[in-house]
């Protein structure tokens, strides 16, 4: 198994991303190979300061890296020797298995869709997030920015992608399914939800529930939670200040804490042909351990080829 890692992209690289590597792989002894994108000059000795195995990586020098607010499509284009660049360069000529970074998240989400390209069915692929339940368990929140205007397919395709990450990453056996909208009854809500609605509750390979509101998110209404990323993104910013607010205020809260980010590492793109994971600009060394843990994770479960066969079923 070959994994690549972006070691310039976020506002605390290399440093933190070094330090995740050597959380990660005190955690996992099974046979792995880190593909390392970054300045050689910088990496070597890091690697050697946190006492980082020199058999569990290769270092692929990239001395150009993509900066956080440049134009992803132009960044791409000009900077071909960047982190990101060489990153699904590699991952799309199958030397890696997986692409993971913490950097330019327009210029990773340019990468995804036209370095290895959509499932072949996939209308537009997603982003989704963890939702900390209140009862313990996790759901999933998609799309939360991605694709700020959706089309009710694109909705219920989001449903589908959705649940078989909470299925096979999750853990979740039979996910149910639900539609945010402004209302619990069938036909409420704008055109969108209201277009949605019938397309989730024909389709036979999920297990729809209806609409949820927003006082549902966190609760066990559903696992999989829908919408489109407008929607999604200002209910995941909101959900990110709880945490931050009980950081503020000294607040000591099992269930807050669980907010942080850093605790599930990274986004998925839902609906690429390969796995690919992008981290907050912010992320540290436990933000790059989970997100390598993740991209394992997606790898054995062999869940790339699950969605790529229901989707030639459909």
């Amino acid at each position: 198994m070959n994994i690549g890692l972006d070691m310039m992209g976020g506002d605390f690289a290399p440093l933190e991303a070094v330090k995740g590597i050597r959380l990660f792989l005190a955690a996992h002894t099974a046979p792995i190979t880190l593909y390392l994108f970054g300045d050689e000059a910088l990496l070597g000795p890091l690697l050697k300061e946190y006492a980082i195995p020199a058999d569990s990586y290769k270092i692929v020098h990239a001395p150009q890296v993509i900066g956080m607010h440049e134009h992803p499509t132009k960044a791409l284009k000009e900077k071909q020797q960047s982190s990101i660049a060489m990153g699904f360069h590699t991952l799309a000529t199958g030397k890696t298995d997986a692409f993971i970074s913490a950097g330019n998240t327009g210029a990773m989400l340019v990468g995804a869709l036209y370095s290895i390209k959509a499932i072949e069915g996939v209308l537009r692929p997603t982003i989704a997030t963890i939702v900390p339940k209140e009862n313990g368990q996790t759901g999933l929140l998609l799309d939360v920015g991605l694709n700020a205007d959706c089309k009710p397919e694109q909705l219920n395709q989001f449903a589908v992608l959705g649940s078989l990450y909470a299925k096979y990453i999750l853990g979740i056996d039979q996910p149910k399914v639900g539609l945010v909208n402004v209302g619990e009854e069938e036909g409420k809500g704008n055109i969108l939800a209201q277009a949605t609605y019938p397309l989730l509750k024909e389709n036979s390979a999920i297990q729809f529930t209806g609409n949820i509101e927003g006082r549902d998110v966190f609760g066990d209404k559903a696992d999989v939670m829908v919408c489109e990323g407008f929607t999604g993104n200002i209910i995941l910013k909101l959900a990110e200040s709880f945490y931050d607010i009980t950081q503020r205020q000294q607040v000591k809260n099992t269930y807050f804490d669980r907010f942080n980010f850093e605790s599930y590492g990274g986004t998925p793109v839902l609906g690429v042909s390969k796995p690919v994971i992008i981290g907050h600009g912010i992320s540290h060394d436990k933000a790059f351990m989970n997100m390598l843990h993740l991209a394992v994770k997606m790898i054995n479960s062999d869940l790339l080829e699950k969605m790529k066969d229901s989707f030639t079923t459909v």
